[in-house]
């Protein structure tokens, strides 16, 4: 039976996988909060792998790959972190494509309010620190949108929320400059 396993092959396919058109649009899939911008497809394996933008002015690119866990938002070759520029975000793009082995998985689900809700909250308080008080801004979660399918304004108001519920850990600050940014920050726990 083991040698069965090995001696199995996959037929590659010809065309690219097809992917679920939304019925009521018919058009490709594009979750909320995401543009989609370019998909990339590995013939071999079938992988694709997105670029897309969750601002509305499409400067800074995400990378993510449908098979597997791959992700990224900033240039690995680059010697500052600017975010991705689209022809970065294509290169990078391309090179995963053709390297990745994975198959294309099915397109994720949409989480519920409540699932996607607390999975923000488990990210924004669990945010690496290396002070007192971290600054944590939209385009921080720009990598997780597939996962989480939501507009910039549900994740503004979820951590305003979040500021409400938790504030010996979490706090919201208006900017001086401009009335619409909001700074949102993690605190240290008050010792006890």
């Amino acid at each position: 039976m083991v040698l069965a396993l090995f001696r199995r092959t996959r037929d590659a396919s010809t065309e690219p996988p097809v992917i679920e058109p939304w019925p009521e649009l018919g058009e490709t899939w594009m979750p909320e909060g995401v543009t989609v911008i370019e998909r990339h497809w590995n013939q071999a394996m079938s992988a694709i792998v997105l670029v897309y933008s969750a601002d509305a002015s499409c400067y800074h690119h995400v990378v993510a790959c449908l098979g597997c866990h791959f992700s990224a938002v900033q240039d690995p070759d680059s010697a500052y972190s600017s975010g991705l520029k689209l022809t970065d975000a294509n290169r990078i793009a391309t090179e995963h494509a053709t390297s990745c082995r994975a198959l294309s998985r099915a397109i994720p689900d949409r989480p519920d309010d409540d699932s996607a809700r607390e999975q923000l909250r488990k990210w924004a308080l669990s945010w690496q620190r290396k002070a007192d008080k971290v600054q944590i801004m939209v385009s921080y979660f720009d990598r997780h949108r597939l996962t989480l399918q939501r507009s910039n304004e549900w994740i503004e108001a979820e951590l305003q929320q979040l500021a409400v519920d938790r504030p010996d850990v979490f706090a919201v600050q208006r900017s001086d400059y401009e009335h619409t940014t909001f700074y949102y920050y993690v605190l240290s726990p008050p010792e006890n």
